[in-house]
């Protein structure tokens, strides 16, 4: 394992350039709160996408709702399309044990019945404990169990990774 992560940034556009010959002008970008919205937002500039971006809250939809609760500082799902046969992007920060994205997908389902989701992570963590895998990650890391990647948010807006 590197001693310090790569730059966000760097990432984002490494992942912006594997996802963009798989990118219709119709796809939907949909970022899972909080830094899965971080990376979506910058995704869809660099993207140059059309379409508005969504954004999900899964709090509800998480299978570990009853022991942690929700998170008062995470903003409502926002799904400003019809999901119904559309190509969804769905983005989230860190993938670790694949139940963030069960959570995200249970959620998109509940919207509409899209044609297809593709998974793009900014760091793939590995850890899996669901059969959830990327379609596109701007890192790929064996993180010990003991140990966090971090995704945060700067006052001026610069995005950093840190391990924990």
């Amino acid at each position: 394992m590197p001693a310090s992560l790569p730059d966000a940034n760097s990432l984002i556009a490494r992942l912006a350039e594997a996802i963009a010959p798989a990118l219709t002008p119709e796809t939907l970008i949909v970022g899972i709160h909080t830094g899965g919205v971080w990376v979506a937002e910058r995704l869809h500039a660099l993207l140059g996408c059309r379409q508005p971006l969504g954004t999900l809250d899964i709090s509800f939809y998480r299978d570990d709702f009853s022991r942690v609760g929700l998170h008062p500082q995470v903003k409502p799902s926002s799904l400003p399309f019809d999901l119904e046969g559309r190509d969804i992007l769905l983005v989230d920060d860190v993938l670790y044990t694949g139940r963030t994205v069960r959570a995200a997908m249970n959620e998109l389902f509940d919207y509409g019945r899209p044609a297809s989701i593709r998974l793009a992570v900014l760091v793939d963590r590995g850890g899996r404990e669901l059969p959830i895998r990327p379609d596109f990650a701007g890192l790929t890391l064996d993180v010990p169990p003991h140990q966090n990647i971090n995704l945060s948010r700067l006052d001026d807006g610069h995005l950093t990774l840190t391990l924990a």
